[in-house]
């Protein structure tokens, strides 16, 4: 089993960034893509960014320009840098492995991402 553990959330201000963290407990980067996903309260789950196997990475338009993903394999931790957030990037901001697959179909608790003024 792996476990996936975000970090790095917090209140900000419009305009401000943040970086998220989510560590993997055990090596998977290289078999598994990863991505970040967002619940605005009272909202659904929503797929903002993956990056495949190959590096190769992509971003909902919401966020296109603003963040960007990318992962350390020495350290077996994703990041998402979040920059210029808006009050609308308030969120809990999970991490997963994308696409889910048979063996690759884990899922991290969340951290949550306060954007006010």
């Amino acid at each position: 089993q792996v476990q996936l553990m975000e970090s790095g959330g917090g209140s900000v201000q419009p305009g401000e960034s943040l970086k998220l963290s989510c560590a993997t407990s055990r090596p998977i980067f290289d078999r598994c893509g990863m991505g970040w996903y967002r619940r605005p309260p009272g909202k659904e789950l929503d797929l903002i960014s993956y990056i495949g196997t190959d590096g190769s990475t992509n971003y909902a338009d919401v966020v296109k320009g603003r963040f960007t993903i990318s992962e350390d394999n020495g350290k077996n931790t994703l990041y998402l840098e979040m920059r210029n957030l808006t009050p609308r990037d308030t969120a809990v901001y999970i991490c997963a492995t994308f696409p889910l697959s048979g063996s690759c179909n884990y899922w991290g608790q969340g951290t949550e991402v306060t954007v006010s003024s």
